[in-house]
């Protein structure tokens, strides 16, 4: 076996020892070797190969650097869509994750010279949301795709179109609850004026006597004759007519009650086809993180806020605590119920997107009494609104 061969012992050390990542100062990006130490790397710089190769860079150096440098940026922004797309993640971790790909292309061999600088890069390029904390740099991929923009194009119309829906129905449910106040005087004046005009031409009492009302001289002299017998029945008349009256009223009133409650009843059912949705995120609101996967980084069951809602599923959380934003769907966030007396924010139903005041909770029912505050429903009190349709306001 000959002193270089493949299965000799310094062979096969060699091959260990290449198999690692090595220093990246003595990476040479233009003859993609890399070298385990400076005195290596310094034959390789004087040998043949390289000289040809670096004659090749002095005839074109700008067109190179650029063409490594835009790799290097495509590969980062590849690896950050893929592992890290919804969330926020710090530069060193991705950079960490990159470099052990051994054939990367190096960054000794782009325009930046370190890693800060390309990271305010990408913030300035709008390719990343750039943030400098004192534990370093974090960065957030940005999705810029033309699918993605056509989708979030897409979105923000359909939901200005709910939107001017649901504005449109409320207003015409609004117009036919005034009209239907307007409309409850008239008739009740209307009744009135026909139980007062309506005519009782004869009244058969108990012992037989006969009332006749007619107009004219005539029923003067009859009510001159026979006043006596005449106010005694005028009085029992008078009390039977009230008594009618009475009753026309009650029934009109409620035959109107029973009206307005089947208006407002079928009004709550549109409202509610209209805006139950399978979606409820929405920004401004506290909610508990259920993922058992963030289990290990310390979130599982932490609360925090929703600051944006991507897709209507997905929201960017601020955690509480530890004021780290993650980016989780709503399969594995929870509603949290505020204390009674606690402003909150219908997130399903009926009254989707109202703001509310928690009264009251029925812990064997699973639903709460809540008082919208705001809106044209102020003052409004729901009795029975489930758990999940409500959450309580940042």
């Amino acid at each position: 076996m000959g002193k270089n061969d493949f299965l000799t012992p310094k062979a096969i050390a060699n091959r260990i020892k290449a198999k690692g990542l090595q220093k990246l100062r003595w990476y040479c990006q233009m003859c993609q070797k890399q070298c385990r130490d400076e005195n290596g790397f310094k034959c390789h710089c004087m040998s043949e190969s390289h000289q040809r190769q670096m004659q090749i860079f002095g005839q074109n150096p700008d067109r190179i650097l650029s063409g490594y440098s835009e790799e290097f940026e495509n590969n980062f922004l590849d690896l950050m869509k893929r592992s890290h797309r919804f969330s926020r993640v710090a530069a060193t971790v991705v950079y960490n994750e990159f470099i052990h790909d051994r054939h990367h292309v190096h960054m000794n061999s782009t325009q930046w010279a370190t890693l800060t600088e390309f990271v305010k890069y990408l913030g300035r390029t709008g390719k990343c949301k750039v943030e400098e904390t004192p534990k370093g740099w974090f960065i957030t991929y940005i999705d810029c795709d033309s699918e993605t923009m056509f989708k979030e194009k897409q979105k923000n119309k359909r939901m200005k179109a709910e939107m001017s829906e649901e504005e449109k129905k409320e207003r015409e449910i609004q117009k036919q609850i005034e009209k239907a106040e307007q409309l409850m005087p008239s008739n009740m004046d209307d009744e009135k004026e026909k139980t007062e005009n309506a005519a009782v031409k004869e009244l058969n009492l108990e012992n037989g006597m006969k009332i006749g009302f007619s107009l004219g001289s005539n029923v003067a002299k009859n009510h001159n004759k026979e006043k006596g017998e005449d106010s005694k029945a005028k009085l029992v008349f008078e009390e039977a007519e009230d008594e009618e009256k009475k009753q026309r009223n009650e029934s009109a009133k409620d035959g109107k009650k029973r009206a307005w409650e089947e208006l407002m009843r079928e009004e709550e059912k549109a409202k509610e086809r209209s805006n139950r949705k399978d979606y409820w995120l929405c920004e401004g609101i506290i909610v508990k993180v259920m993922s058992k996967a963030l289990a290990d980084k310390g979130y599982y069951k932490q609360k925090g806020v929703v600051k944006k809602v991507i897709d209507k599923y997905v929201g960017e959380i601020e955690m509480l605590e530890s004021k780290h934003v993650l980016r989780v769907d709503q399969e594995e966030l929870e509603t949290v119920i505020p204390q009674i007396g606690g402003l909150l924010r219908i997130v399903n139903g009926a009254y989707r997107r109202s703001n509310a005041r928690l009264l009251g909770v029925d812990t064997e029912k699973f639903c709460a009494k809540v008082q919208i505050e705001k809106g044209i429903y102020d003052g409004r009190v729901l009795k029975a609104v489930e758990y999940e349709d409500i959450c309580k306001a940042a």
